[in-house]
């Protein structure tokens, strides 16, 4: 008997096109027994991957950007039911995490082969304002830059990276205080870990990409480990220039210096804002905050990974 699979499409998202569309469900549907549904607002493949589940489907894959992927698993985490990522957005993180191609047609032929041998893994998942997150959480600058890219949607979806990199230009002259840290950090030790105006809260590794590059922040996080954590103390200019050259040159990612802190291996960390301070979370911008409670989670998600030849 076939394994029962729920498609879950986000017509919005910037790779989902006709014809990828075509060819995803044709290439699913001669494999599998196959549900297709739309999702028409935020939040939605909450509910109907949840529904999924509760229906008895085997696997929901998630066909979008992060965003909808990171749905899909709030709406299966505790479930037996598997989440699959299948890259429709203009990053597409978690996807090309777990080795899948940034090709939507190419990824769901990968993906297939992964179902049909049932090369599941058991991953944790971190949380933070009461919801999961699969691959971070972002706080302070970061998030600053996300806030600002969806307030522009339109052009996200057509101008790609250049545009990240020209809103995190802008938000660097005006849009964020430099002039004193954003927030404190506590681990679950009690340990004070110092005061930031960015931080990060990994739970697998690479943080983004930009274009084929992986901006690796900090490469031991895993799915199957707590969580990683890298801050900024600094927003000078040669600061964040070094941090960016690390992460895409090191081997190790970011590390410890006067202008960041890396520490992994954290169950549990809390957030505390000299300010209101905004966060995002896999890459989608979830408002502001005086404080944030950010826990991981181990063992609380099936993921359908890639099979091993």
């Amino acid at each position: 008997m076939a394994p029962s699979v729920t498609l879950l499409v986000n017509p919005f998202a910037s790779s989902v096109t006709a014809r990828s569309r075509i060819a995803v469900e044709n290439k699913l549907a001669n494999r599998f027994d196959l549900t297709v549904i739309d999702t028409t607002k935020g939040g939605h493949a909450i509910r109907l991957a949840h529904g999924a589940s509760q229906d008895g489907a085997d696997v929901v894959i998630g066909f979008g950007g992060d965003g909808t992927i990171n749905e899909v698993a709030n709406g299966l985490v505790g479930s037996t039911t598997a989440a699959a990522p299948l890259p429709g957005g203009s990053t597409n993180v978690f996807a090309r995490s777990l080795g899948y191609p940034n090709d939507p047609v190419a990824a769901t032929d990968m993906l297939a082969d992964a179902i049909e041998r049932r090369s599941f893994t058991s991953a944790g998942v971190g949380t933070a304002g009461g919801r999961t997150f699969l691959f971070h959480v972002g706080i302070g600058f970061d998030a600053a830059i996300v806030e600002r890219v969806e307030n522009r949607g339109t052009v996200k979806r057509y101008a790609g990276h250049p545009f990240f990199v020209a809103v995190t230009i802008d938000t660097w002259l005006r849009g964020v205080d430099r002039s004193r840290p954003w927030f404190e950090i506590e681990d679950d030790k009690g340990r004070d870990l110092g005061s930031f105006h960015m931080a990060v809260a990994l739970n697998c590794n690479p943080y983004t990409y930009l274009g084929d590059r992986p901006l690796d922040l900090a490469p031991e996080a895993r799915l199957t480990v707590p969580l990683s954590l890298v801050g900024l103390r600094t927003m000078s200019l040669p600061g964040l220039l070094g941090a960016a050259r690390r992460a895409l040159q090191a081997s190790d990612g970011i590390g410890n210096s006067k202008s960041t802190g890396h520490w992994s291996n954290l169950g549990s960390i809390t957030v505390t804002g000299s300010r209101p301070f905004p966060y995002q979370m896999d890459g989608e911008s979830c408002g502001w905050v005086d404080r944030l409670e950010i826990s991981h989670v181990p063992d609380a998600l099936t993921v359908v990974v890639p099979a091993v030849a």
